[in-house]
C-alpha cells in the first residue's frame, strides 16, 4: 500500500534565501517586420559560446540548486520517492523486430543508461549486446553515454544504433553491433542524427544520412541542413555513396531542410526513398528497382506521392505499398498502390482501410497481414488485414487487446508473422506481448512488473470546454476516493504540436505526485493528433491561440470541478509545450500557482533565425518572412508577451546545455526576462544541466531522477503541499 509521505516538521522560522544572480548580461536588439517594431532585450543570449552568456547560465543553474537546498528534508524524501518509483522496475523502449530476433533497449531498475538487448521472437533468452555505461568506462569518458536509433538487418545478423554523448544528438555516432557477440563493428558514422535509415535483404550494405560538415563562413543555424543518405557497404573503405538527398540527382528536387530516408524492405525488389519535409505533414514517396540502389550510377527515383497525397507512414509487401494518409481523411485511411504498375501514384492507389472514427496511427507489413496501430477515444485500437494466398488484402478484423491502454511499442516484420506489441495505461505498467497469426497474445515477460501498487489509482477520461466552445479531451489520474474540495496540488501536462497525441503513458514518478493526495491531469489541446490531422491544424501556425485557450479551459473546468484551485494548480509543458505554459501564465498568472518550462519554446519569434532546428518548424508555426508568419510567431511568443509588475506564478525553466531540438537560449531568455518583470515575488529559477541533451530521450538514470525531483519538489513547495507548509512561498519583494 502506497502512502503519502508523513509531514517533514520544519521551525517556523524566516528562511536566509540566497541573492538572487547578478542581472543578466543584456544587448538589445530592435527588428522591424513589415513595420512592426519588436524589442528583444537578451538577443545576446543566442550566442551561447559568449563566455558572458556561459557565466550567467552557470551562476543561474548555481542559484537555482541554492534555492532548492532550502527546501530542505521535504525536497529529500520527495527525491527518495521518485528515486524508489523511478527504480520500481526496468524500462523498455524501442522494440524491433528481426527474422527470430527481438532487439530492445532496456534500463535496469538502477541502471543509469538503457543497454541494448536481444532476445528470440517471444521474448526468451535475453541478454545483453552493449551496455554504453560500460563502453564508457573502457574509453575512459567522463560523459555519459545513451543509446538511440536500434535498427536490426533483415535478419537480425548485426543492428545498428546511434551512440548520444553527454546527450548532444547532433554528435550521435551510428555504430553496427555483430549480434552473435555484441561486438562493435569499425565502422562508425558521425553527425547521424537519424541513424541508419535501412539495410540491404543481404546485410551487407548500410544506409545512413549524416548531417554534413559546416562550410566555411556558415553557422551553427546551417547544421541540419542539405542532408543526403549515403549506402556503405560493410568492411570497406572506399567512400560511401550518395544516393538520395540534396543535390544527388537534379531530376529529383530537394530543399535544405528536407530531412531523405531510403528504405529496402526485405520482401520487394523494390526500394523506396522517402522525404520528411521539416515539420511539414505529408512525405514525398519515390521508388526504383533495389538493384539500381545497391549498384554505383543514377538511381532512376520515380516519385509516387509528394506532400498534397498526405502520406504520413507506410510500410511495403512484395510490389505492393500500404499508405496511411489523411487526404480527404482527417482521421486517416489506408491506400494500397501497386507501384510495379507504371504511371501510378497515390491518387491511383485503393482504399482498403477508410477512414472512420479510430484515428489511424500506423501501418506494419508482417509474413501474414497488415497491421494497423490506432486510438478510439483516446485507448488503443489495433487492426489487422491477413493476406490472402496472392498476397491481397482481406477486409480489416480487430484485434482485442488485454486492456484499455495504448500501444506504445509496436513492431512488424514482413518475414516473420505476428507483431510486437507494448500495451501501457495510466495506470497500468508496460507490458510486451507477442501477438501470433492467430491473434492470440504471450506475454514475453521481458519486463518484470514494477514493484508499484496501483490498485489504489484510478484514470478518468472527460471533457473541458476551449473558450470558442470547443470540447477537448481532458485525462485525470489520482488516487481512488479523492474529495474534490478544490485542496489537492493539480498538475496539468499539456502539448499541443505536430498532429503529435499524448496517448496513456505509465510513468512510475508520476506516483510520488500521487502519493501527496496530487492529481495529474493531461488536457488533450489541438495542435495535437488526439482526433487526427484537422486536431492537428485547429491548433498550428495562426490558429496557436486555441492550443492556450484550450489549457486555460482545462485549468478553469479542474477548478470548477473543485479538483484543486488557482493557490495549488501547475502547468508544465515540454519543447512545443513551452508554447502553452508561457501562453497561459501571460494571459492568465492568477489561474496557477506555479508552472514548468521543460525545454520550452517560449521565443519562437527567433527560432528561425537563431535555432539550429528551427528553420524546419516554419510549417508547423509560421515564418518571420511573411507578414502573417510573423503575426502568428509573435501572437504566441511567451518571452515578448512578459509584462513588467505583473504578479506571475513561480516558474521554473530546464534545459541541457547540449539541447539540439530546442537551443537552451529559449528558456534562458525567458527566465531572465520573467525575473525582471514579476512583482510576486515567487522565485523564477533557471535550471540548467552541464551534461545533458534533451530531458526527454538523453538523460540518464542520475539526471532524470535529479530533475523530476526538483520539478515536483519546486511545483508541491509553490502548490502549497503540507510537505512544505512551513516554507515561505514567496522568496523576494
Amino acid at each position: 500500500m502506497m502512502r503519502a509521505l508523513t509531514a517533514v516538521v520544519v521551525a517556523a522560522v524566516s528562511i536566509a534565501w540566497p541573492a538572487a544572480p547578478p542581472a543578466p548580461p543584456s544587448t538589445p536588439a530592435t527588428d522591424d517586420y513589415f513595420g512592426h517594431e519588436v524589442v528583444d532585450p537578451y538577443r545576446n543570449f543566442e550566442h551561447l559560446d559568449n563566455p558572458a552568456v556561459l557565466t550567467f547560465l552557470r551562476q543561474q543553474a548555481g542559484y537555482t540548486d541554492d534555492v532548492l537546498a532550502k527546501l530542505g528534508p521535504a525536497r529529500e524524501a520527495i527525491r527518495a520517492d521518485v528515486s524508489r518509483l523511478n527504480d520500481a522496475g526496468s524500462a523498455v523502449s524501442g522494440l524491433a523486430s528481426a527474422g527470430r530476433h527481438m532487439m530492445y533497449l532496456e534500463r535496469p531498475s538502477g541502471s543509469s543508461a538503457a543497454r541494448l538487448m536481444v532476445a528470440d521472437a517471444t521474448g526468451r533468452a535475453p541478454r545483453v549486446l552493449l551496455d554504453p555505461e560500460a563502453l564508457a568506462e573502457n574509453a575512459g569518458s567522463k560523459v555519459h553515454l545513451e543509446v538511440s536509433n536500434v535498427q536490426p538487418s533483415p535478419d537480425g545478423k548485426f543492428v545498428a544504433i546511434g551512440l548520444v554523448p553527454g546527450g548532444a544528438e547532433s554528435d550521435t555516432h551510428t555504430r553496427i553491433v555483430r549480434v552473435a557477440d555484441g561486438r562493435l563493428l569499425p565502422e562508425d558514422f558521425p553527425r547521424t542524427y537519424w541513424g541508419a535509415t535501412g539495410w540491404s535483404r543481404d546485410d551487407k550494405a548500410i544506409f545512413y544520412n549524416p548531417f554534413p560538415k559546416l562550410r566555411p563562413g556558415e553557422s551553427v543555424q546551417d547544421r541540419e541542413l542539405r542532408s543526403i543518405v549515403y549506402r556503405h557497404t560493410l568492411g570497406t573503405t572506399t567512400p560511401d555513396i550518395p544516393v538520395f538527398g540534396f543535390g544527388v540527382d537534379p531530376k529529383v528536387r530537394f530543399a535544405p531542410t528536407d530531412f531523405p530516408f531510403v528504405l529496402l524492405p526485405p520482401v520487394s525488389r523494390y526500394a523506396f526513398g522517402y522525404v520528411f519535409h521539416g515539420t511539414q505533414p505529408g512525405e514525398a514517396i519515390y521508388v526504383a528497382p533495389v538493384d539500381t540502389v545497391l549498384r554505383g550510377g543514377r538511381v532512376p527515383w520515380r516519385k509516387i506521392a509528394d506532400s498534397s497525397d498526405g502520406v504520413y507512414n507506410f510500410d511495403v509487401y512484395g510490389s505492393t505499398i500500404y499508405m496511411l494518409s489523411f487526404k480527404n481523411a482527417s482521421r486517416y485511411k489506408i491506400v494500397a498502390l501497386d507501384v510495379s504498375r507504371a504511371g501510378q501514384t497515390a491518387r491511383d492507389g485503393t482504399i482498403v482501410v477508410p477512414a472512420s472514427a479510430v484515428v489511424l496511427q500506423q501501418v506494419g507489413v508482417a509474413q501474414d497481414g497488415v497491421y494497423v496501430r490506432g486510438i478510439l477515444g483516446g485507448l488503443a485500437n489495433l487492426r489487422k488485414l491477413p493476406f490472402n494466398p496472392d498476397h491481397s488484402v482481406k477486409r480489416a478484423i480487430d484485434v482485442p487487446l488485454p486492456f484499455d491502454g495504448t500501444l506504445q511499442e509496436f513492431a512488424t516484420d514482413p518475414l516473420a508473422p505476428g507483431a510486437i506489441l507494448g500495451l501501457v495505461s495510466w495506470t497500468e505498467p508496460l507490458s510486451v506481448y507477442a501477438l501470433d497469426p492467430r491473434g492470440a497474445l504471450k506475454d514475453t515477460r521481458i519486463l518484470k512488473p514494477p514493484n508499484i501498487d496501483t490498485s489504489e489509482y484510478t484514470s478518468l477520461e472527460t471533457k473541458s470546454t476551449s473558450a470558442d466552445g470547443t470540447l477537448v479531451p481532458l485525462s485525470i489520474v489520482m488516487r481512488k476516493g479523492t474529495k474534490l474540495d478544490g485542496s489537492h496540488p493539480t498538475y496539468i501536462e499539456a502539448y499541443g504540436a505536430y498532429g503529435d497525441d499524448i496517448d496513456p503513458y505509465f510513468l512510475g514518478a508520476r506516483f510520488a505526485w500521487l502519493d501527496q493526495g496530487g492529481v495529474w491531469a493531461v488536457a488533450h489541446v489541438r495542435g495535437g493528433g488526439e482526433y487526427g490531422e484537422e486536431w492537428h491544424r485547429a491548433g498550428k501556425g495562426p490558429m496557436k491561440m486555441h492550443t492556450i485557450d484550450d489549457a486555460i479551459g482545462a485549468a478553469r473546468y479542474l477548478v470548477a470541478q473543485r479538483y484543486t484551485s488557482p493557490d495549488h494548480l501547475a502547468i508544465a509543458g515540454t519543447g512545443a509545450g513551452g508554447i502553452v505554459v508561457g501562453g497561459v501564465i501571460d494571459a492568465h498568472p492568477e489561474l496557477f500557482a506555479a508552472a514548468l518550462d521543460v525545454a520550452g519554446v517560449t521565443d519562437p519569434l527567433r527560432r528561425e533565425a537563431a535555432d539550429p532546428n528551427g528553420a524546419v518548424n516554419a510549417h508547423e508555426d509560421g515564418s518571420v518572412k511573411t507578414e502573417a508568419g510573423f503575426k502568428s510567431l509573435y501572437a504566441m511568443d511567451a518571452y515578448q508577451h512578459v509584462i513588467d509588475g505583473q504578479p506571475y506564478p513561480a516558474v521554473m525553466a530546464v534545459t541541457g546545455i547540449n539541447d539540439q531540438i530546442v537551443a537552451p537560449w529559449q528558456p534562458a531568455k525567458f527566465a531572465a526576462r520573467l525575473q525582471a518583470a514579476s512583482a510576486s515575488g515567487r522565485p523564477v529559477l533557471l535550471r540548467v544541466d552541464f551534461d545533458s541533451g534533451d530531458a526527454r530521450r538523453t538523460a540518464s538514470r542520475e539526471q532524470t531522477i535529479d530533475r523530476m525531483s526538483d520539478e515536483f519538489s519546486f511545483l508541491l513547495w509553490q502548490c502549497g503541499d503540507s510537505l512544505f507548509a512551513t516554507i515561505p512561498q514567496h522568496i523576494s519583494r
